[in-house]
């Protein structure tokens, strides 16, 4: 059997259930051994069972939760010492290769990636790398244009246009008898805006005019969205730049001289 040594949170652990396989011991025992010395490790103040054993629980095809530990480094050796003959060489070997397997993948992925010698690895550090770059550099733009938003310029245009209610771009696209994704397109030809990963962002010339406003909504505990939102002023700005630039009028206005 071959030992997985698994990298939970940065920390480097070995399951009890693999362990019991790799010294051909009844899983329970094994978990019985290591409550003794837990035990044994609590009673004494200078040591913390945590640094070499982690209860946790797991459940089986039956739906009931069982216990059984995460091994550290030290926790396979407290294990290895109490083994004797070919399954403690094993095990011992075993447990001291793929920790140290574990640990120089762990220094590579700290390392940029010209500096990693193994070229599978350096290319997958590097993608990693370009992944980070291009998330830090939508972040940026993003509270770039949050700062902007956050500080308008000052008139009494502004004062007579404070309205609270913001308009997602389908909305004010409809106006337009327009789909979201052409209305974006046209307002990134008029040179108003520019795509940055899959969000619309102001091009700065219009950043800090009030056009805008974004949210940021969360996805899970790792991943959140920023969505871009029209205020009033910005409506009104779409609609002063499409009746001169393009001579395009909302539908109602279209209505209006037909009628007329």
């Amino acid at each position: 059997m071959d030992l997985k040594v698994l990298n939970i949170n940065g920390q480097l652990l070995a399951d009890s259930r693999d362990v019991a396989e790799m010294v051909n011991k009844q899983h329970n025992n094994l978990v019985r051994d290591i409550d003794g010395y837990v035990t044994i490790l609590d009673q004494n103040s200078t040591l913390s069972s945590d640094s070499f054993f982690i209860k946790s629980t797991y459940r089986a095809g039956t739906g009931k939760n069982y216990k059984h530990y995460f091994l550290t480094k030290k926790g396979c050796d407290m294990v290895a010492n109490k083994l004797s003959g070919k399954k403690g060489v094993i095990f011992t070997a075993m447990y001291v290769t793929k920790f140290e397997e574990m640990e120089k993948q762990l220094i590579n992925r700290n390392q940029p990636s010209y500096m990693i010698g193994d070229p599978i690895q350096r290319a997958e550090t590097w993608i990693i790398e370009q992944k980070e770059k291009q998330q830090l550099k939508l972040q940026n733009a993003q509270k770039e244009q949050i700062i902007n938003e956050l500080q308008p310029k000052a008139t009494y245009y502004d004062l007579v246009l404070q309205n609270k209610s913001l308009l997602s771009v389908s909305k004010i696209a409809k106006d337009y008898g327009m789909s979201a994704r052409a209305f974006n397109k046209l307002l990134h030809e008029l040179g108003v805006q520019f795509k940055q990963g899959d969000c619309w962002l102001l091009y700065q010339r219009y950043a800090d005019k009030g056009y805008t406003h974004s949210k940021t909504h969360t996805i899970d505990s790792e991943k959140s969205k920023m969505h871009t939102y029209w205020t009033q002023k910005g409506r009104l700005f779409i609609y002063e730049l499409l009746k001169s630039r393009k001579g395009i009028l909302p539908i109602i206005e279209r209505e209006n001289q037909q009628v007329g």
